[in-house]
């Protein structure tokens, strides 16, 4: 059995979520969002939600202090024995350098695209407030419209996929998560991909990254 611990490292919109979906079926590894978990908290009304839902509103992100504790917690159980793929994760250079601390990564995938594209992808996104299943009007539509293929409820748009906070998710991209590139870089375990292929084109290229 393949142990893989991945992270992948992505702009708003990059195709992380349905990206990390296609390799966890794959490679039988746990999928670990943080973006998923922090909405969660913000669900259940927890004291971590409160404090997590004005910045995520606005494009922002949560403290490291925060995020770090969540992530550690999270490995430890024993769906990641074989394995993980965090998909929000590090998303700062410091960030980074604490997790080479908890565990030792096997790849780092990143999925680069302009951010015209990104932000197009951001405004047209959908998702299931029921089930969590994302559409994209641009890309990957529901069959009928507004209306989750999975569980049928009605979908609705986040409030950070406005243009407006997409753009401010998108900068904090640039200013704060793209130097990890460099960093994995150096570290000689990144793999780039061209997020502007077909979903399937990227998974294939992903696989064959991660395989070679």
């Amino acid at each position: 059995m393949i142990v893989m611990k991945l992270v992948l490292i992505g702009a708003p919109a990059a195709g992380k979520g349905t990206q990390a979906a296609r390799l966890v079926k794959h490679y039988g590894i746990a999928h670990i969002s943080t973006g998923d978990m922090l909405r969660e908290e913000v669900a259940k009304g927890t004291e971590l939600g409160i404090q997590a839902k004005s910045i995520m509103a606005s494009g922002g992100l949560v403290s490291d202090e925060l995020i770090i504790a969540i992530v550690k917690e999270r490995i430890q159980k024993d769906d990641c024995k074989n394995g993980f793929i965090l998909d929000g994760f590090p998303r700062t250079v410091i960030q980074a350098e604490k997790l080479e601390e908890m565990v030792a990564l096997d790849k780092v995938v990143y999925i680069n695209a302009p951010d015209e594209i990104m932000l197009a992808r951001l405004t047209a996104r959908e998702t299931c407030p029921k089930c969590g299943a994302t559409f994209n009007k641009l890309f990957l539509p529901a069959k009928v419209a507004g209306v989750c293929d999975v569980c049928g409820e009605a979908l609705t748009q986040r409030k950070d996929d406005t243009t407006e906070a997409g753009l401010a998710r998108i900068k904090t991209f640039h200013e704060q998560s793209e130097p990890l590139v460099a960093f994995y870089e150096k570290e000689n375990i990144l793999i780039e991909v061209d997020g502007t292929m077909p979903i399937d084109e990227i998974t294939k290229a992903i696989i064959k990254g991660l395989e070679r």
